[in-house]
């Protein structure tokens, strides 16, 4: 099961040319009644247990699904093994974080689907607010806290609580959040972890401070990826997630991409330059735009791409998320 990425068919109109009547969108789609997510008995998720993405996972799919069978959560030690589950039949679903308010994109997650996957399709995005908690063994206070422990992205995204309240201390990066509350429990030494609520109940700690992030609105999008296209007819917006490669780097090469977007109206919501892996100084184009990939002036845009581009990729088209405020209404 393979995607169809768009290959130039000659010069013609940009506006109206046709790749020999190919589709861009040749993947299965579900016939299911419910979305892929609530049909999936098995899930895969960037481990280990209490990561900010198995919060986004159990936020979205329930333990049981809606017949009593119980579903099963497997977290995986990296992004690119919950990936691979996924890509191999392991697993139903995988649902990985591919963007950051605050630090942008999860530039793993976008590599590998751009570079070394080919037959998983972006089903479903969720968005879920990011709410830091400084944690350590019961018994520790937080002034006898002599180390934080946590992972880059979240020790960067606190940097202001902890210079105003744990000043001078040693701060130490972990693969994770939940790794940095797991060693912090296993450790005799007064150490604190910044993770989140439920890693802390996982490994039995308690939550000293909570809500300590620098910047309150800070959101976490994430993708579930399946081997097969989200059906098109839910009565959600939806967003399509492109790779566009450009024929070589020259004035107005990213103009002749988004110029079919604007003539069209069409907005976009992303666009991302990631290296294509082959030279110095070449890029391929990551873009996210509004619309079903197969319906109206989109389906069109992308027709026309195809005379233009040597790669046009369709990563999914799938309904949008909701922000975090509006997703529990």
């Amino acid at each position: 099961m393979e995607p169809w990425t768009a290959r130039p068919t000659g010069p013609g109109n940009a506006m109206n040319c046709d790749p020999g009547g190919q589709s861009l969108t040749r993947w299965p789609v579900s016939s299911l009644s419910e979305p892929l997510i609530l049909a999936a008995a098995t899930f895969g998720f960037l481990g280990p247990r209490g990561t900010f993405t198995e919060v986004a996972l159990r936020n979205t799919v329930d333990d049981a699904d809606p017949g009593g069978r119980l579903r099963s959560f497997i977290p995986y030690g990296s992004m690119q093994e919950t990936i691979e589950a996924v890509s191999m039949g392991e697993v139903d679903c995988a649902i990985v974080p591919i963007e950051n308010s605050i630090e942008g994109s999860v530039s793993a997650t976008v590599d590998i689907l751009v570079h070394e996957v080919d037959n998983l399709q972006i089903v479903r995005e969720v968005r879920i607010p990011v709410r830091h908690c400084l944690i350590a063994r019961p018994g520790v206070t937080l002034d006898q806290i002599t180390k934080v422990v946590s992972h880059p992205h979240a020790n960067a995204q606190c940097r202001g609580w902890l210079r105003r309240n744990l000043p001078g201390r040693e701060v130490e990066a972990a693969n994770s959040t939940a790794n940095a509350v797991e060693r912090v429990a296993m450790s005799d030494k007064p150490w604190g972890a910044i993770g989140n609520e439920l890693a802390a109940r996982e490994y039995g700690c308690v939550i000293l401070e909570a809500d300590i992030e620098d910047h309150k609105d800070n959101e976490t999008r994430f993708v579930f990826l399946a081997r097969q296209r989200e059906r098109q007819d839910w009565f959600e917006p939806y967003k399509t997630s492109l790779v566009c490669e450009i024929v070589k780097d020259q004035p107005g090469a990213l103009l002749l991409i988004l110029q079919e977007f604007s003539f069209r109206h069409i907005n976009l919501t992303k666009v991302e330059s990631r290296p294509s892996k082959r030279r110095l100084g070449e890029y391929l184009f990551v873009i996210d735009v509004e619309g079903k990939a197969d319906e109206g002036p989109l389906a069109d845009a992308l027709r026309c791409l195809c005379c233009k581009l040597p790669r046009l990729t369709v990563l999914g088209s799938y309904p949008v998320g909701k922000p975090p405020r509006l997703a529990s209404r």
